[in-house]
Parts: structure tokens; sequence; C-alpha cells
């Protein structure tokens, strides 16, 4: 079993007000680090995350940054701790390495930014690859699925301030979890690329907002069903629509906001 709590919590001291009584104790708190990845080794971002599930979170963000287009086009070579964060080394064939040159940026990832340091708006906004459509899912597939994913964050329900991503299909829901949603969905890829599941054999659902970021990497992995318990932006809504995507928003309870190609969301 997955180790998750001792590496993404640590017990520190607080002192709790409440009714005018001070009460001192230790709260759970989600650890946020600088996890640095390096391909072929040389840097290429540094993202704020929380060190668990790297091997999938190192997977995963290749995957869908596009840096590789294969799991067999990538080797997590070394996974270095020290007292300033995590470096993921990583191994990329030579020419996705030359074509990383194009791109380059040296950041300083945000939990809540996927984009901080890019350079160009250009660069910000990436073609989007188009999904194929693979049938449509129902209502009460989505339902259980978010039923399923309340349950399945052990990090949340110890500090309160993490984001889930999981994949709900035949075999079950696969979840991920981060201080940052960006990353909780790459680690998500990443397991999904380590257990031989195919991104189109089922959706995603996340407990962020549907971001532009969210919307491009399920694209890049070749997820075509997207739902968020929370709002859309008009960027995703845009994307969502010219990649394929049916994305659908404010899933809570028994409703929810169909945005994209509503057809792939049944009522039955």
């Amino acid at each position: 079993m997955r180790d998750v709590l001792s590496e993404a919590l640590r017990q520190l001291p607080a002192l709790r007000s409440a009714a005018g009584v001070r009460d001192a104790r230790e709260e759970a708190v989600v650890v946020e680090a600088p996890v640095a990845l390096l391909y072929n080794g040389e840097p290429f971002a540094v993202m704020m995350a929380t060190p668990s599930d790297l091997a999938d979170f190192a997977l995963g963000f290749a995957l869908s940054e596009g840096i590789v287009a294969t799991p067999g086009e990538f080797r997590l070579v070394d996974e270095v701790h020290g007292a300033g964060g995590v470096a993921l080394h990583a191994a990329i064939p030579q020419a996705r390495h030359d074509a990383l040159a194009a791109r380059r940026r040296n950041l300083e990832g945000r939990s809540g930014c996927g984009l901080c340091g890019v350079e160009t708006l250009q660069e910000a906004l990436r073609p989007v690859p188009r999904v194929a459509a693979t049938g449509s899912i129902a209502l009460a597939q989505i339902r259980a699925a978010l039923a399923a994913l309340a349950q399945r964050q052990p990090l949340n329900a110890r500090s309160g301030g993490v984001h889930a991503a999981g994949f709900a299909h035949a075999g079950g829901l696969l979840v991920r979890e981060d201080v940052g949603r960006h990353n909780a969905l790459d680690k998500l890829v990443g397991a999904l690329a380590h257990a031989g599941i195919a991104p189109d054999s089922g959706f995603l659902v996340v407990t962020s907002r549907a971001s532009y970021e969210i919307v491009h990497k399920a694209a890049t992995a070749g997820i075509g069903v997207v739902v968020a318990i929370s709002a859309p932006t008009d960027l995703a809504i845009r994307v969502a629509a010219e990649a394929g995507i049916a994305l659908a928003a404010f899933a809570r309870g028994d409703s929810l906001n169909l945005y994209t190609h509503p057809g792939r969301i049944r009522d039955a």
C-alpha cells in the first residue's frame, strides 16, 4: 500500500481559538515542496508539489506536457531528496530533448498556476490535440464516481488542503492527490500509464475548477470526458470544444452543467 500519509503530511503545532478558549494542539498539515524536473541532466521546471507519488508525477507531467508522446519514451533515472526539495532526473530520447529548446523555460512553479514562467502568449496557448470520441457515459456513473472520490482522499481528510483527480473506469476509481490541482492530474496521468489503463476507457473527475490547463492536460493525455466539481473558465470551454472533450462542471449531488459535446453524457 502506498504510504502517502507519511510522505505528504507533517504534524505541526497550532493554537486553536474557539468561543474565547485557546487550545494548543498538533494539526496534520500537507507538505508543499519544490520538485525539480530534469531531462537528460538539464533542468526544465521546478513545481511546488506534494512529495508523494513522485514516479507518477514525473511520468504524468512528461506526458501531459507533451515532453514525450508515450510512456516508453520516458525513464525515471533518479529521485534525489534534499533539504531544499526533490529532484526528479529522467531520460528521454534525444529528439524529444532537442524539441524542448523551442519551449525552454526555467520556472518557479506555483501550486495554483500551471503556466508560471511561460515567456510568450504563443507558448501559453499551445495547440490542443483532438481526442477521439469513444462512446458515452451515464449520469449515474458520474454520480457514483463523485461519491467514491469523496471517500478516496486520505490527505484531504487529514489536512483539508489538497486537491484530487480521479479516473473512473471499469476497474474502479484511480485517485491521486496533491496540493496543486494540476499536479494531482499529472500524478493521475502517470498512474494510469504505470497501471496500463487506457485513457479513453473512462472519464476524469476533479475536485477543482475546470481551468484551461486541466482541459489541455486531459486532451494531451487522451481523456475524452472531464467532470469538475467547481466552475469552468471560458477558455477551458473553448479548448474542450476544440479538443472533442465533453466538459461538465458544477457537478454536485444530482446536478451538473454540460458545456461541450453533451451527447457524450447521457441521462440513463
